[in-house]
């Protein structure tokens, strides 16, 4: 008989996720995610202007800032048949791309890392072999013995207070994490410098945005104009500026996160076979237009699907077509007017809130009911997974050059075959 064990909340995203996973003979053989929380985001907009609505939908998280105003700004400008002005959505894309570099830093050092780096075992670590290792990866400067004997004793010193905070639920010591004493000292003094580093990223979003989290939009464009003559606006000074944030953006990623990243992997390389999805269905709408965004062509991101992991061939995607996309509640805290068996396209979608889920406290979820306030989309009924390895995917199977080498790059460096991106490793 399978073994129910709970994680509630999974701490490795930004929200209330709860995962019920049933074990059998030390095998996960079923598991069910749940949204504990109502975001209700739908609810709160309603009756409000449009041309508003981007600043609601906007907090639904504070990591993940950004991506949600501009698709509520893109909605009302697809309705309204409005093309931006050029500058717009070049401004636009740098405070994507801006946040797109914060976010998956910020994810893999202080959120996912932790899976693989144990922290404990940085007290065990020669400073000097560490400083040969990072100085055989990279060029990054912070690099002596000295540096990393000052990040050694500071881990002591917040250990021995016996303080932990954050970590003290860690799964320090467990057999499955195999990095050497000195590759977890690597890492945990890139997590330090990655929280600093952040600190700066984010002045893109201000300088263009007024803010961070959060940045300021506008329907038709964007709410921080060019004025080269107005000292204190968006003048040559503060776009120069921009252009050096992000350069410095660049020489992290490139000399601290993606060395850091291979290095890690290098260890788990065994996770390339792990964590298969079965369907390896990806969906990416694409991003980033170069001419503007009703004309998908101009995308430095490219659009498409890949169906059963089968890379030679990208599928088009629709946005005009409300067929493809369907949202089902058969297993959510929801009704449809017409039938919970009905799916819904997003543009014509309910949220009748209609919570039947056991009373707090309990210990597991009746999953052949309704179990979570999530809705399940679908892509011509097929379940998809988006995000970064989507977009990545995308990018290298259509044949695009900055995806191919990057991704070709990364196998190359573990020697790891192109299925081993359908997985966690991936």
């Amino acid at each position: 008989m399978a073994n129910r064990i709970v994680i509630d909340p999974i701490t490795r995203i930004e929200g209330h996720l709860r995962v019920e996973a049933e074990i059998k003979d030390g095998k996960v053989v079923n598991a069910y995610t749940s949204s504990t929380m109502i975001r209700g985001m739908e609810k709160i907009v309603q009756g409000r202007d449009p041309r508003d609505v981007w600043a609601f939908v906007q907090r639904t998280c504070g990591v993940c800032t950004t991506v949600h105003a501009i698709a509520s700004i893109r909605a009302v400008e697809n309705a309204l048949d409005i093309v931006i002005p050029p500058n717009a959505e070049i401004a636009r894309n740098i405070v994507t791309i801006a946040h797109a570099m914060q976010d998956h830093v910020v994810h893999f050092y202080h959120l996912h890392a932790l899976d693989w780096v144990d922290v404990t075992q940085v007290l065990n670590a020669d400073p000097k072999a560490t400083s040969e290792l990072a100085q055989s990866i990279s060029k990054w400067p912070n690099s002596s013995p000295g540096y990393f004997a000052d990040v050694k004793a500071r881990i002591k010193k917040f250990i021995d207070s016996g303080q932990l905070g954050i970590f003290a639920k860690g799964y320090w010591g467990h057999k499955a994490m195999k990095l050497p004493a000195e590759v977890n000292l690597l890492a945990v003094a890139h997590y330090l410098e990655a929280l600093e580093w952040q600190k700066e990223i984010v002045k893109v979003h201000t300088i263009l945005g007024g803010k961070n989290p959060h940045p300021h939009f506008l329907v038709g464009g964007m709410g921080s104009a060019i004025n080269l003559d107005d000292a204190g606006g968006l003048n040559m000074e503060r776009l120069a500026y921009v252009g050096q944030l992000l350069k410095d953006a660049h020489t992290f990623i490139n000399e601290v996160y993606v060395p850091d990243l291979l290095a890690i992997a290098s260890f788990y390389k065994d996770w390339g076979a792990i964590g298969d999805s079965k369907f390896n269905n990806y969906l990416s709408y694409g991003d980033l237009p170069t001419d503007n965004y009703q004309n998908p062509a101009s995308f430095k991101w490219p659009q498409g699907v890949i169906l059963n992991g089968d890379i030679s061939k990208v599928h088009p995607v629709d946005l005009e077509n409300t067929n493809e996309i369907q949202e089902f509640v058969n297993k959510s805290w929801y009704n449809y007017t017409e039938g919970k068996d009905k799916g819904l396209h997003p543009w014509e979608g309910e949220t009748n809130i209609n919570y039947t889920g056991p009373k707090p406290p309990y210990e597991h979820l009746d999953t052949d009911k309704e179990y979570s306030f999530l809705k399940t989309p679908r892509w011509k009924g097929k379940p998809m997974e988006v995000g970064p390895l989507s977009r990545m995917l995308i990018g290298y199977a259509s044949g695009i050059p900055e995806f191919k080498n990057v991704v070709d790059g990364a196998l190359k460096a573990l020697d790891v075959p192109v299925t081993a991106l359908f997985s966690t490793l991936g």
